[in-house]
Parts: structure tokens; C-alpha cells; sequence
């Protein structure tokens, strides 16, 4: 795969190259123009000098944007790598489905690690809280050392969360699976080191550059399709940590809490314990832009209470392997 890709990662330098020079001589490249050119520069850089990528596809907004990048980056060929998802058993059904309505639709590959099957067999315990966002470390860094995967895709970006502000595009991840913030390398002129050794891998993310307003203006030129709880739905919900949870097996309602029905919408859709929605009358892609170019929270700030557990939540879990 390496040396097949090495002609098209030489093109995509050109292509870099020459985006940064028609826009210097006024030519002009919109703001997505260049962050889709960056993105799809990336994703075939780490083709063409790994050997065993695979790419973290939960259905959620980002991972179907990266996927779509993949896709314009190898047309008309396939995308070359895989999929892989860790599933809480915690998940949307409505996710669930899309996931596998597109890796059926695009011809891909889906690996699955099951946080369930980890409790089955005692390697991981139920939370008190009852979240298992975390507990998907350990699957995860399971199935890519069984996928033996030297890359792995992710959809993070930068803004939403200062924990993901301190990676860099490839981030390299030791024996262990750990991430260092403290041992970061530099990444000048867009050239991304992936030099590591054997057992080590890195986390690769295409869109790091991109806010939630990119990511939404980008579905919207794009016609990317997602599923449906992205979009302004009547669910019955309750008021929790000021979010509005819906109510269903994996969060049930507590004594005190008042069930009500509303039309409500997710910014993000992780773990259904954790993930709250929000008050939304955005009932299509250019209603959503219009809402999040308003919103000052990132999705991530307002809709996850894993995220809310203490103030280094996300790194501590980022150290151990996470996302």
C-alpha cells in the first residue's frame, strides 16, 4: 500500500502547495476549500507511510465527515482501510443504524469492539454513575492491537476541548497506548512525523483544524447525510446537570425529575448515559449553521457530563488511551 500511495501523496503536496500559491496571487480558495485540501492531504499522507490504517467511525458528525474526506480523497477507488467502532451497548439505535447503512452503502470494512463483551467476562466493571464512555479505552486499544493498526483516524478537533487543543495531526501513542501532552512534536510546513517503533502507533485527525461551524457549513455544502438526532425532533426528556437527558434504559429518570416532552436536538452523540440534548427549533442543515454560528459552548461543553467530571476529565482519559 505504501509504495502504491507515494505517487498520490506527491500529489497532494503539489496540490497544497498550489492552494497556498493561488490564494497568495488572489485566485482565492474559500475557507473550506482549504481546510477539505488539508484534511484530504492529510488522510493520504498517513496511507501512503503506514501499513495497517483503520479509522474510528461511531456515525457521529465528525467520524461521517472524515469518512466523507476519505471517500473524495481515493475516488474513484474505495477507501482503503477499514472501520472500527466501540460500542458502549449504551448507543442511539438511530446511530447504530446509519453506521451500518454507510459502511454497507460505501463497501467498507466495520470492525466492532464491544464494551459489553468486556463486562461479560469480568475485564471491566459497570460505573456507579452508570456511564461507560470511559470504559471504552481498554476495547479500543485491544482491537487495534489485534487489527495490528499503525494509524487510527480520528474525527477530534481542536475546539472542542483544551485537552484536544494540545494535539498535534499525528499524535504519536506509546507501547501502551498513552498519549504524553508533554512530549508533542513539532509539525512545521504541514510536514507530520509519524516515525515509531514497533508496538507504538499514532492517532491521525484530518479535521483538528475545523470548528463545529466548519464541520456544519462543510455537511451543508457537502449534502453529507447524518442521522436523524442531529435535527430538531419532539422526545421525551428530563432536566439533568442542565442538560436535557432523554429517558430510556441506560438513563433512567430519578426521583425528583420530571419527564417532558420537547423538541430537542444532540450536538453530539456519545454514550446515551452521558450525552444531553438541547433545545432546538433547527430542523434542517442551514437552520443548524444559523444555530451553532449563534452558540458561544461547543458541543461538547454543553451536551457531555462525562466530560464535566472534573476539570482534567478528558486528558486524564487521553493519557490512558482514549480518544
Amino acid at each position: 500500500m505504501r509504495a502504491a500511495l507515494m505517487t498520490i501523496s506527491n500529489t497532494a503536496d503539489v496540490s497544497s502547495r498550489f492552494a497556498r500559491s493561488t490564494t497568495r496571487r488572489g485566485v482565492g480558495l474559500s475557507t473550506l476549500d482549504l481546510l477539505e485540501a488539508e484534511a484530504i492531504h492529510i488522510i493520504r499522507e498517513v496511507v501512503a507511510e503506514f501499513e495497517r490504517p483503520v479509522l474510528l467511525f461511531s456515525g457521529g458528525k465528525d467520524s461521517v465527515v472524515v469518512l466523507h474526506l476519505a471517500t473524495k480523497a481515493f475516488f474513484p477507488g474505495r477507501v482503503p482501510f477499514p472501520v472500527l467502532h466501540v460500542d458502549t451497548g449504551h448507543n442511539f439505535p438511530e446511530v447504530l443504524a446509519f453506521r451500518d447503512e454507510t459502511v454497507a452503502r460505501l463497501g467498507i470494512r466495520l470492525e466492532v469492539a464491544r464494551v459489553q463483551d468486556y463486562i461479560d467476562d469480568g475485564r471491566l466493571n459497570e460505573r456507579a454513575d452508570g456511564t461507560r464512555n470511559p470504559l471504552q479505552t481498554q476495547p479500543l486499544l485491544d482491537a487495534i492491537a489485534a487489527g495490528r493498526h499503525d494509524a487510527v483516524f480520528g474525527g477530534a478537533r481542536r475546539d472542542e476541548d483544551k485537552a484536544r487543543a494540545k494535539e498535534r495531526i499525528i499524535s504519536l501513542r506509546d507501547e501502551f497506548g498513552q498519549w504524553d501532552p508533554r512530549n508533542q512534536r513539532p509539525e512545521l510546513w504541514a510536514l507530520y512525523n509519524g516515525r515509531h517503533t514497533p508496538g507504538q502507533h499514532v492517532r491521525a485527525f484530518p479535521i483538528s483544524n475545523w470548528t463545529e461551524l466548519d464541520v456544519w457549513r462543510y455537511i451543508e455544502r457537502e449534502a453529507i447525510a447524518l442521522p436523524p438526532l442531529y435535527y430538531a425532533h419532539e422526545r421525551e426528556v428530563y432536566a439533568r446537570d442542565g442538560m436535557w437527558r432523554a429517558t430510556g434504559e441506560f438513563s433512567p429518570i430519578r426521583a425528583g425529575e420530571t419527564l417532558e416532552r420537547r423538541v430537542v436536538r444532540y450536538r453530539t452523540v456519545g454514550d446515551m448515559s452521558c450525552t444531553g440534548a438541547v433545545e432546538s427549533d433547527a430542523a434542517d442543515v442551514a437552520a443548524v449553521v444559523a444555530e451553532v454560528a449563534r452558540s458561544t459552548v461547543t458541543e461538547r461543553g454543553a451536551t457531555r457530563a462525562d466530560d464535566r467530571l472534573s476539570e482534567a476529565a478528558m486528558e486524564d482519559r487521553k493519557k490512558d488511551g482514549y480518544f
